[in-house]
């Protein structure tokens, strides 16, 4: 369980460090944010591994809900806007990291049963 706490920092954090670079462009102080953040999630999804993770799923969930979730942000707080061919690259990504979740799982239970 461990490792799925440390993957959702690593997400957070990164995400927070994408839009402080948004942020910076006016306010130059979240450059500190920024360098937090990207060092935290790299540090977190470290973590996630170090715990268990797998480096194929935990890459893949952690930067593909990075971009969906920095995307979705960017509209909330930046007002930036995501149109129809957006929303259903953020449909597909997030599809992509349920399969990609999906398989880790059966190829665990394949490797458990082969045992």
């Amino acid at each position: 369980m461990k490792k799925w706490l440390f993957l959702a920092i690593a997400i957070a954090l990164e995400v927070t460090g994408s839009l402080s670079l948004k942020a910076a462009l006016d306010s130059p102080g979240f450059y500190a944010l920024v360098v937090v953040g990207y060092l935290g999630s790299i540090l977190a999804l470290f973590m996630s591994l170090r715990n268990g993770m797998s480096l194929g799923v935990g890459y893949g969930i952690w930067g593909a809900s990075g971009v969906a979730l920095t995307a979705i942000m960017s509209l909330i707080i930046f007002w930036e806007p995501i149109t129809l061919l957006m929303g259903i690259g953020i449909a597909v990504v997030m599809a992509g990291v349920l399969l990609v979740e999906l398989g880790s799982q059966a190829a665990h239970k394949n490797t458990e049963v082969a045992q």
